[in-house]
């Protein structure tokens, strides 16, 4: 995330703007032109708005544990019910598989800008 006088020095019309579209453009304009190319950005969008969800998802896990941890008086049975972790557990191992697919997918993504854009010999 940029640090918030640089998000505040982008025109307005982008810091409204929906950041993955404004990424996936942005990369997009930098690709070349071809079908692949197409296709890969919708993949990595996917990914991209997949693992935010994600993340979300265990942000809201520990926001719910520290909000039951503040209350007064918890029961035991109010401890392991806060404890339950099988569905972040499940998020988390989810958001490892978005971020390899990510990963793969930017790889791909820099062979295409090398493929559109070679670099001089020597270098």
């Amino acid at each position: 995330m940029p640090p918030p006088a640089l998000a505040l020095a982008a025109p307005a019309h982008l810091r409204r703007a929906d950041p993955v579209r404004v990424a996936m453009e942005r990369l997009a304009h930098s690709l070349p032109a071809r079908t692949d190319a197409a296709v890969l950005m919708d993949l990595l969008e996917d990914d991209l708005r997949e693992g935010l969800d994600a993340l979300g998802d265990v942000e809201a896990h520990f926001t719910d544990l520290l909000d039951t941890l503040r209350t007064e008086d918890l029961s035991p049975v109010e401890l392991l019910d806060a404890g339950e972790d099988t569905r972040v557990l499940q998020r988390l191992d989810y958001l490892h598989h978005v971020i390899v697919q990510l990963r793969r997918r930017l790889a791909q993504a820099a062979a295409m800008k090398r493929q559109g854009h070679p670099t001089p010999r020597g270098r």
